[in-house]
């Protein structure tokens, strides 16, 4: 394998103009991240708007303060942080409780891992993370989301009128999002999903019969969220566990995520890097469980971005921590941000998490005669399968009987998609079964 040329390397700091363009792209990677998880869970914890904008001040708050420190002071790698969205899934599981409990613990669970990394514990128990085990993992943080993709994408306004709409909306958006994932290189592909869900969004409003786009409120252009917080310890045993299991998949994800750049850097001290960078995404869980928030971890984008650009200076990557700081503090920015129609947010998730599919089959059956585009052509059709298999009788009911066999038939749907992507798509890249 030839080595990586790079036009910056790790501790390298490129020249301003540069840095602020690298910097820029880092921040286009970084936000939807923030705006696809946030808002999810904001509305599952409340009925106002202003308050769920609070909730994801809060959120671009935390994951730019993780993204700086770990640059400076944890593993000084460029690596993005974002909401863990294994974490939305022990909040979806535990809706029955209050969100003193479910915050609570998130603040356990980031102290226990936070002791494990300082300890050398954690090392010891990555023994446990067997290939099939992480693999496992990786699918099921997919497959487990899947109602939650479904309710954004079939009732973003909340009317089954428009229900179809979105349905065939949301195929056509993922269906684009794929073939320009194939098509475009460098920075254009880095930030797809950006671009989708702005070109998405002003596509749905200008073809929608019920356009779903709220208006952001009258927010001032700057404002601090720090009033009125209150936290308030309360401990439910099972919510505890059922958050600790999540903590576990976490954990593989921000190890994976900072042995992925390391592979590729090949910097010095590793071991200290993976212990530092765990502990900070650890310290950075306690504080989110403080604030009310769900917790950050490292993601593994970067690989691609640093292999596109030529460039691993950590350095550019920390303009990008302190605008998403300075985000935090801009309650208008982030209501229009959160008036992006929820079809529109229900689909970008869907995209990440056929990613998550294809690096969980990957994992599986390793790199030999299958790649990371082999895991989503086979990613996407199961998903959506198993997503229109979820929907509900009455939506179903206002389709056109003579659609219904199709669109809400989850095998049909799931066969056509395999069969849009092998050979339209990813022409040529197959290879036929033999029978």
């Amino acid at each position: 394998m030839s080595k990586l040329k790079l036009k910056y390397g790790l501790d390298e700091v490129p020249p301003w103009a540069e840095l602020i363009l690298f910097s820029l792209q880092w921040l286009a990677i970084s936000v939807p991240t923030i705006i696809i998880i946030g808002p999810v869970v904001a509305v599952l914890h409340f009925d106002h708007p202003g308050d769920q904008v609070i909730y994801v001040q809060k959120l671009f708050f935390i994951t730019g303060l993780v993204m700086f420190c770990q640059l400076l002071w944890g593993h000084r790698l460029p690596l993005v942080t974002g909401p863990a969205a294994v974490l939305l899934i022990g909040v979806l599981a535990g809706q029955g409780s209050s969100m003193h409990a479910i915050y609570s613990s998130i603040l356990i669970g980031g102290i226990i891992l936070t002791l494990l990394s300082i300890t050398g514990l954690f090392s010891k128990v990555t023994k446990f993370f067997t290939t099939r085990v992480v693999a496992t993992i990786l699918l099921l943080i997919a497959f487990t989301l899947t109602p939650t993709i479904m309710n954004l994408i079939v009732s973003p306004s909340g009317e089954q009128s428009s229900a179809l709409f979105n349905i065939l909306f949301a195929f056509g958006l993922i269906l684009l999002m794929f073939a320009a994932n194939k098509l475009l290189t460098g920075i254009w592909k880095s930030t797809l999903i950006i671009w989708a869900m702005l070109l998405g969004t002003l596509a749905y409003l200008v073809m929608s019969p019920t356009p779903a786009l709220d208006h952001p409120g009258n927010y001032k252009p700057l404002a601090t969220f720090f009033e009125g917080m209150a936290f308030k310890f309360s401990l439910e045993p099972g919510l505890l566990f059922s958050f600790l299991v999540c903590f576990l998949a976490l954990s593989i994800n921000d190890l994976g995520s900072i042995q992925s750049v390391g592979e590729m850097l090949k910097p010095g001290n590793m071991s200290k890097r993976i212990t530092r960078g765990i502990t900070f995404t650890g310290l950075a869980n306690v504080l989110s469980g403080a604030l009310g928030v769900i917790g950050p971890v490292n993601f593994s984008l970067s690989p691609g971005v640093i292999a596109s650009t030529g460039c691993a200076s950590r350095f550019t990557l920390i303009p990008a921590a302190l605008g998403l700081l300075l985000l935090s503090f801009m309650p208008l920015v982030i209501g229009f941000m959160e008036s992006i129609p929820t079809v529109i947010i229900g689909t970008a998730l869907m995209y990440v998490m056929c990613s998550q599919i294809s690096a969980g089959l990957l994992m599986a059956f390793g790199a030999g005669h299958f790649d990371f585009e082999s895991g989503l052509i086979i990613g996407l059709p199961v998903l959506l399968g198993v997503v229109v298999a979820f929907f509900p009788a009455e939506v179903l009911k206002t389709m056109p009987g003579s659609l219904r066999p199709v669109i809400g038939n989850g095998f049909a749907m799931g066969v056509l998609a395999v069969m849009f992507l092998e050979h339209v798509v990813y022409r040529g890249k197959g290879i036929i079964a033999e029978g």
